[in-house]
């Protein structure tokens, strides 16, 4: 089984960074893209950053210009360094992995992370 652990959410000011990183490990052969979504109270789960295998990414309008997604192909480990933070950024941030394919394996699947809770404070 794929398993994705997320860490370094907490609590900060308004005007702070926190850095996220969401390690895969499973037997793992490749994985297409890997991203971070983020989910308020009361709102619907949203895209933040994605990063494919080769490097291209793409941000939500509201992080662009605050928000960076790198990833270690090797490592399978994607990290978002979220800097200038703002209050309605509060939310829990899931980590995702799209199209995985492990060893052994004919499918690709998703997997998803438990999420990390990140608060804002203004």
């Amino acid at each position: 089984q794929v398993q994705l652990v997320e860490s370094g959410g907490g609590l900060v000011q308004a005007g702070g960074s926190l850095r996220l990183s969401c390690a895969a490990s499973g037997s793992i052969f490749s994985i297409n893209a890997m991203g971070w979504y983020r989910q308020a109270p009361g709102k619907q789960r949203e895209l933040v950053a994605v990063i494919t295998s080769g490097g291209r990414t793409n941000y939500a309008d509201s992080v662009k210009g605050r928000f960076t997604i790198s990833r270690d192909n090797a490592k399978n480990t994607v990290y978002l360094q979220m800097n200038s933070l703002k209050p309605e950024d509060t939310a829990v941030y899931y980590c995702n992995a799209d199209r995985v394919l492990r060893y052994s394996a004919s499918s690709y699947l998703d997997y998803w992370g438990q999420g990390t809770q990140v608060t804002v404070s203004s």
